[in-house]
Formats: C-alpha cells, sequence, structure tokens
C-alpha cells in the first residue's frame, strides 16, 4: 500500500482508505464479527485511515472500531465527524455543544485525543459564518481534537474552508462522475497544503460496473430511500444522477475503455493519478470488497489519452446530469 501525506496533519495515510459509514448499519445489517472482519482486513491489506461519523448508526460505527481496536491492539488514523447529531443539526450550534459531541466520539472510540476530526456537511449559512471553524481551531488547542478538517457537498464550501489558515483536510465528492474540483479546488488546496479525503469515488456502487437498472437495495441503505434526495443532499447518493440514467451512463462509458480495463479499476486509479489527493475512502460490506478496493493501489497511471477521454465524457455526457449542484 502506498503512503500519502494529509496536508498540513503531517499523518501518513494510506492512499486507500476505508469509510465505515456501513459499520454503523445504514446499507443493511451487519454483525458485529463482520464488522471486526472488515475492519481487520483493511489492516491486512495497509490500510491504516478509517473515515467515520458520530451519526453513522448514531454511533455504532465509532464505537465498533473503538472496541476493535481494544481488542486487537491495532493502530489506524481515525477519522471522524461532528456536525450532523441532532443536538447540533440544524440549529444547535455552539462551541459547548460542539464540545461535547466531540467528547462523546472520543470515549466511544476509545481514545483522548481524536486524530482528525471533521465538520460534517453542517448547514451552509453556519458553515459561512465562519464561528464553527474558529470553534473547531479552539478545540484542537484544547487538545480534544489533534486536526481538524471538514466534510462538504458542494464546491463553494470547500473553497471557503479551504482559506482557513489551520484547516488540515477536506473530505468532497470526487469521481470520474465529478470532476470539477481538479481546476477549481485543487490549485488552492495545494497552495495552503490542505489535505483532500475523496468520498464516494464510486458514486455509491454506480463506477463498481456491477449494477442494473433492476437492483434492490436493503430499505434502511440509502440508496433505497435517498436516491431522489429524500432524507438528505441528493448528491450523497448516487452522485446526484438518477439511478437508471446513472446505470446507463456506466455501461455507455464501460464500452468505450480500451480492452481489458474495468470501470472500477479506472475510476479508483483516475482518482489517485490527482496528485492533490492524499486518501479515498472507499466503503465495503464484505472483506473481499475490502481487498479489491486495496489493491487499486498497485495499478499503474492511466495515460493521457485515457484521462483525455474520461474528461471529455465527463464534460459531455454526465455533468448536466447531476442534481444538487457541483
Amino acid at each position: 500500500m502506498k503512503i500519502r501525506k494529509l496536508g498540513k496533519t503531517g499523518f501518513d495515510v494510506s492512499e486507500i482508505g476505508l469509510g465505515c459509514w456501513q459499520l454503523g448499519n445504514d446499507f443493511g445489517p451487519i454483525e458485529d464479527k463482520d464488522a471486526d472482519s472488515i475492519l481487520q482486513t483493511a489492516v491486512d491489506n495497509g490500510i491504516t485511515f478509517f473515515d467515520t461519523a458520530d451519526v453513522y448508526g448514531g454511533g455504532l460505527s465509532e464505537q465498533r472500531i473503538g472496541q476493535w481496536r481494544k481488542a486487537t491492539n491495532k493502530s489506524a488514523i481515525i477519522a471522524t465527524k461532528v456536525g450532523r447529531g441532532s443536538e447540533l443539526y440544524p440549529n444547535g450550534y455552539s462551541k459547548a455543544s460542539v464540545k461535547k459531541s466531540l467528547q462523546a466520539s472520543a470515549k466511544r472510540l476509545g481514545v483522548e485525543c481524536i486524530d482528525l476530526a471533521q465538520l460534517h456537511c453542517v448547514p451552509r449559512d453556519v458553515l459561512f459564518s465562519g464561528d464553527l471553524l474558529g470553534w473547531m481551531e479552539d478545540l484542537k488547542k484544547e487538545g480534544i481534537i489533534q486536526h481538524f478538517g471538514a466534510s462538504v457537498e458542494m464546491l463553494d464550501e470547500a473553497l471557503f474552508c479551504c482559506e482557513h489558515t489551520a484547516l488540515g483536510s477536506l473530505q468532497i465528492l470526487f469521481n470520474v462522475f465529478r470532476q470539477d474540483a481538479i481546476e477549481s479546488l485543487f490549485p488552492l488546496a495545494e497552495k495552503n497544503d490542505v489535505g483532500i479525503i475523496v468520498r464516494l469515488p464510486l458514486a455509491s456502487g454506480l463506477l463498481s460496473g456491477k449494477m442494473t437498472v433492476n437492483h434492490k437495495f436493503d430499505e434502511h441503505d440509502h440508496r433505497s430511500y435517498n436516491k431522489d434526495g429524500a432524507a438528505f443532499h441528493v448528491g450523497e447518493t448516487f452522485n446526484g444522477i438518477p439511478f437508471e440514467k446513472g446505470v446507463a451512463l456506466v455501461n455507455a462509458l464501460q464500452a468505450t475503455l480500451p480492452e481489458g480495463e474495468t470501470i472500477l479499476d479506472v475510476s479508483l486509479r483516475w482518482i489517485l493519478d490527482q496528485p492533490q489527493v492524499s486518501s479515498v475512502i472507499a466503503g465495503a460490506s464484505r472483506p473481499s470488497q475490502v481487498v479489491r478496493n486495496a489493491a487499486a493501489t498497485n495499478l499503474p497511471p492511466l495515460s493521457e489519452a485515457l484521462h483525455a477521454l474520461l474528461a471529455e465524457y465527463y464534460q459531455n455526457k454526465v455533468r448536466a446530469e447531476i442534481r444538487g449542484g457541483i
């Protein structure tokens, strides 16, 4: 597994990380032993960066990570998130309430100080007021957190956060079906030494190339209940693209790829070809998926011709289909 720096945090992180939303049973039920197996498989395959949140399963994801670390004495950089809990979202934000939420996360994770705490897609007006970023800097000085970042939905939010001098990381939606950050955000992030964490690298599984229009999702899976943005921002599910249209776009793109290339490998390698990216957090509900995702670290860089093909396909075929803004 190749290692990259996570911006000014100085953390060495695996370029393929593990997204832990599914460990909160938010994609369907996962038994404790299977959650442990996913975490162990990640470490066994060189993954040293886990991403979770206080609201994943109401704290279950954090709790499982904490219990696994205590039982195995394994080490990893753990990033969690704050800002979507019921005591905060949408209008209960204060420095005291944020601190209380982070302390609860630390307890579930079994740590005294959180490695990286990220604002979690907070309301735009709250984010742009700037208070939260200032509070996070204060809590870093207090030793509650070691570093802080932000997980955002829109590029203008990312650009705003990127200007904060103490911000260590930005977690963004980024994949071959959402490419705008390359020109609008990455130069500023590089200038300000802000690490880029990529979520939804496979657009909620669309870019795995394994889905058909008849695919059925568990009723507890956000891909079932949020496909049109009924529960939270539409961009968090299938990249904001209507599911049937997304499947068609993936199939058409696969047909244009060079022989022997899979959409999954191309999608992950394309992200890793962006030097500003620190880590790609790919979710997995089975150990075999962890192994498959981790293998992307050994793929060769894509050719210039293939990069050009993917850029053209995005601009001409995909971009206009994204709902909810970019």
